[in-house]
């Protein structure tokens, strides 16, 4: 009882962890009510500056990739447990993502700056929009899975795992990745834009095309409907009259 009882402890205090850090990274991200943010303006050497900003995005997406693929789940699962494997993901992340936020240079050069109030109030519109389609994207596809915490509860009451069925809720008819255009939402709706943040978006937005084309690679191997799903959805943009034509012959 207490390996189980320290198993679901440890997959909620990194789930808490992710939830504090992610949140504290949106206001970052929108230079709300944190300083420094993500378009603070420094006297930062610009070459180590980008140097090291791009070494922390890339030690992300490095961690991001590397542990989300199925071949390192098998080997890495020989050392921790099972049940475990993906609150460390989710903790391993969080660390990573906290040590952008920290250690993150401002780069000092403003590209654009929007001033006029209503542009500003569409702008930051944009930005919560695209943080609610990840978070709502998120719980479609079952949050607590996602997160690792439905994997700590049922070894806590000693059940064993089985993988979610493949379904397409309501985001997921219009675009297969609704999570990752939350995302890109988020860090592209700026009314300031510095080098620093164009940096930040240019190499998300990179990471997360090849992040797509692996998930996809592997989700093709894991699930055989996924390849027609992948055929009837498109990957970004939502094609409504597609996906009324899917929700017809589905019918």
């Amino acid at each position: 009882m207490i390996k189980k009882s320290l198993t679901l402890t440890y997959g909620v205090a990194s789930y808490l962890l992710f939830v504090a850090v992610f949140s504290y990274t949106i206001l970052f991200i929108g230079n709300i009510l944190v300083t420094p943010s993500l378009d603070s303006i420094g006297s930062s050497n610009l070459t180590e500056a980008l140097l090291i900003n791009m070494g922390l995005l890339t030690a992300f997406a490095l961690q991001h990739s590397i542990m989300a693929r199925p071949a390192f789940k098998r080997v890495f699962t020989r050392i921790i447990p099972a049940e475990i494997e993906r609150s460390t993901y989710v903790l391993a992340s969080t660390v990573l993502l906290g040590a952008i936020v920290y250690y993150w240079q401002p780069m000092g050069v403003v590209i654009w700056e929007v001033t006029n109030p209503i542009a500003i109030a569409a702008i930051y519109t944009v930005f919560a929009l695209g943080w609610a389609i990840l978070f709502t994207a998120s719980f479609q596809i079952n949050h607590f899975d996602l997160f690792g915490l439905r994997q700590v509860w049922l070894a806590f009451r000693g059940r064993p795992y089985s993988h979610l069925p493949f379904k397409t809720p309501v985001l997921y008819r219009y675009m297969r990745h609704p999570l990752y255009v939350g995302m890109m939402m988020g860090m592209w709706a700026a009314p300031t834009m510095t080098i620093a943040h164009l940096v930040f978006a240019l190499l998300s937005t990179g990471y997360i095309l090849v992040g797509v084309l692996l998930e996809e690679r592997d989700l093709e191997k894991a699930l055989p409907e996924y390849r027609q799903y992948k055929k009837d959805v498109p990957m970004f943009l939502p094609n409504r009259s597609r996906s009324l034509a899917r929700d017809s012959a589905l019918a």
